[in-house]
């Protein structure tokens, strides 16, 4: 076998760790997303691949529930719609996947939460500069280096990896954190 699987989880391991030291952007993104709730605004997310999964899944924990019964709260992944992301694929390109809905459904009392391990997906950006145009809060979740994004977002968490599964795996955690206060906070 070529593969080591206790350097694997060595890594993964040292990857949570260090995100002990991103409690206080974890916090001030939590308070946004709660503000904008509270705002009758949504949470938008969007990525690419796993973090398109990674986009559905915690838009599912808001509307659906995470640990406890509450209201659902608005949220909504831009990865979902097949119909729209085909026809804006087809008659505007697939960079304007994402900026194309963010243009039809954004307030300026939403979130939108970018994922991309890269912080270089086009689409992502599209969407994130579209969204600060809006005035809405934006929010790019990204691997060590934070890529074009980090400059471009409100707020930029960078997963401390330069490794894609390492930065998803960071990623689900802190969004599972993120909807644990959210949670306590309806």
């Amino acid at each position: 076998m070529n593969v080591n699987i206790i350097e694997i989880v060595r890594e993964h391991q040292k990857v949570i760790q260090d995100l002990e030291n991103y409690l206080p952007i974890i916090n001030t993104i939590a308070e946004k997303m709660i503000g904008a709730i509270r705002q009758q605004g949504t949470i938008f997310w969007m990525g690419n691949g796993g973090s398109a999964a990674d986009a559905q899944h915690m838009a599912a924990e808001l509307v659906g529930r995470f640990l406890k019964e509450r209201k659902a709260l608005s949220s909504i992944a831009l990865t979902t719609d097949t119909s729209i992301l085909t026809s804006v694929g087809n008659d505007y390109g697939f960079d304007t996947i994402f900026s194309r809905q963010i243009e039809g459904l954004c307030k300026p009392q939403d979130v939108i939460i970018g994922l991309s391990t890269s912080g270089n997906s086009e689409n992502v950006i599209r969407a994130i500069e579209l969204g600060n145009k809006i005035g809405a809060y934006t929010i790019a979740m990204t691997g060590e280096s934070g890529g074009k994004l980090k400059s471009m977002a409100s707020c930029c968490l960078t997963v401390p990896s330069k490794v894609t599964a390492r930065v998803q795996e960071g990623h689900t955690l802190i969004g599972h954190i993120l909807c644990e206060i959210i949670d306590n906070a309806f």
